[in-house]
């Protein structure tokens, strides 16, 4: 144990210039002090602070504003011997705000001055091997709320307003040697809370840690046991592993240890064998390779930082290769429509992870947009299709543009310098047209309820197809006023064998009048 208020030597002096004690967690603790019960500053807040980092980093919205966190946290953690109840007691009148969402496991939240603190009971936790939730039992002492906790790292203690260091498991070395163990036995640790495998990975990503061999062997082999883990969870576990430093380390672990077969099947799944007569690239390889790359071209803080949605449809752009994967005669290999398997599959994984819908939209969009540009080849693309690829990204134009530059990663420069080139010039063009006029806000002249009252129909799928056809015509042609998208629509109907109320089938070929003229006529 260390006093930081006076080092002894040092080594203690150096842990003490690190370890410095918020003043508001002082003046928590001295509330508990006078209420006869003990506080400490633990976990992450005391790991963190070992380590000079700043609070959590936050997820990316999905229509690319400010960073949000994606999981709420506090600003500070404690341990007590008070119990809940003595808790919300010892609080009352210090506290500007508390919230008892977590009770029922012994924490209690409270905030103070814009500060967010948690504070949990000691305890003691076990998963029933048939359940999602921990049984809770409170302990007596701070070494028994120590030793259940998930990793060394956070299993170090500071008293407040004392300041005496604790680190009864040597996280404070295992910090300095980047290894990450569990203060006990890590298959005990994984069997009380699986959801610790996933961590380990996350750890790995976010603070370069690297499990030791025996943490590797737990990993996988209690990885079935990640079966009776709430999906919210490994959501929220997977979400905070891709915005951190390095989330190909955590990725390439689940995929090593098998975990990923688990919570994400999809990225194993990438590493396709390849036949010796029908030779590809390494899909799995070109995946992490494109992550890096999509990281690299995120926007710097303050204003940018980690991009969650990027990153995601980074990983997941092209999950669709394995399912559409045909071997041609002469040893080709093709992955046609790989963009549109992928984006169905992307929509699936991430609705069976419970992602909000806005941010798996973003995602599944961008998987299913990532391929288009190779169809612009050296410049051929019209106009009317460069409007239609700006309107149909969206709000998600600019990460499109970072996903389809981090997706070239082939090794030959100069296709590499071309590639690149030729997608500045898609880029000026797109700049030059959204001077000239907001794109990405077009809608068709006629309104599905204009679109209805012409053509006598209901609400259906021919209603869509028509807006469709209307938008598409609206992208080519420019604005062409009332009477000449009405024309439109009427010549697509008859295209199409819609009957048109008020005309009789043929007739407008017969009349000499224009074929919008012929319905007025009678109208």
């Amino acid at each position: 144990m260390i006093c930081l208020d006076n080092p002894r030597d040092s080594a203690e002096r150096a842990v003490s210039a690190l370890l410095k004690v918020p003043a508001s967690a002082d003046d928590l603790g001295r509330v508990f002090a006078n209420a006869g019960h003990s506080l400490y500053l633990v976990g992450g807040s005391v790991r963190d602070a070992l380590l000079g980092r700043p609070g959590p980093t936050g997820t990316a919205d999905a229509a690319g504003g400010p960073r949000t966190s994606g999981v709420a946290g506090a600003d500070l953690d404690f341990a007590t011997d008070a119990r809940p109840e003595q808790i919300l007691d010892i609080t009352r009148g210090w506290a500007d705000g508390v919230w008892e969402t977590g009770i029922a496991f012994g924490t209690v939240g409270l905030i103070r001055a814009g500060v967010r603190f948690e504070v949990t009971t000691y305890r003691t936790e076990a998963y029933d091997r048939t359940s999602r939730n921990p049984v809770v039992a409170y302990g007596d002492t701070l070494e028994g709320d120590l030793v259940r906790r998930d990793f060394t790292v956070n299993a170090m203690a500071v008293s407040v307003p004392g300041h005496e260091f604790v680190d009864l498991f040597g996280g404070m070395g295992d910090l300095a040697r980047k290894v990450l163990r569990t203060p006990g036995s890590p298959e005990a640790s994984f069997d009380d809370d699986p959801l610790r495998i996933l961590r380990a990975a996350r750890f790995e990503a976010q603070l370069g840690l690297v499990p030791v061999p025996e943490l590797v062997a737990a990993m996988r082999s209690r990885t079935p046991r990640l079966k009776i883990v709430a999906v919210e969870r490994i959501r929220d576990e997977l979400r905070k592993l891709m915005v951190a430093a390095d989330p190909v380390a955590g990725l390439a672990r689940l995929v090593d240890v098998g975990v990923a077969d688990v919570v994400l099947p999809e990225l194993p799944a990438l590493r396709m064998e390849i036949d010796e007569h029908h030779q590809h690239k390494d899909v799995y390889a070109h995946t992490l390779t494109v992550l890096r790359q999509a990281i690299a071209l995120e926007d710097p803080p303050p204003d940018g930082g980690p991009d969650e949605v990027l990153r995601w449809a980074a990983l997941l752009h092209d999950i669709g290769k394995p399912r559409t994967r045909r071997h041609a005669p002469g040893g080709g290999v093709s992955f046609h429509h790989h963009e549109v398997v992928g984006r169905d599959m992307t929509r699936r994984r991430l609705a069976a992870l419970r992602f909000p819908k806005d941010v798996a939209d973003a995602i599944t969009l961008l998987v299913f947009l990532h391929l288009r540009f190779h169809g612009y080849g050296r410049g051929e693309w019209t106009d009317a299709a460069v409007r239609r690829y700006i309107h149909d990204a969206g709000p998600q134009l600019s990460r499109l543009h970072k996903l389809v530059r981090s997706d070239c990663t082939t090794r030959n420069r100069r296709k590499a310098e071309t590639l690149a080139a030729t997608y500045d010039t898609l880029e000026e063009r797109i700049a030059r047209l959204s001077e000239q006029e907001e794109i990405a806000a077009i809608r068709p002249e006629l309104s599905g309820d204009d679109i209805m009252a012409l053509l006598g129909l209901t609400p259906g799928r021919l209603v869509g197809q028509a807006r469709a056809h209307m938008l598409d015509f609206r992208f080519e042609a420019g604005l062409v006023g009332r009477e000449g998208a009405e024309a439109e629509l009427f010549r697509w109907a008859r295209a199409n064998n819609i009957p048109i109320p008020g005309e009789i089938p043929g007739e407008h070929l017969d009349s000499g009048l224009p074929a919008d003229s012929a319905v007025r006529s009678r109208t």
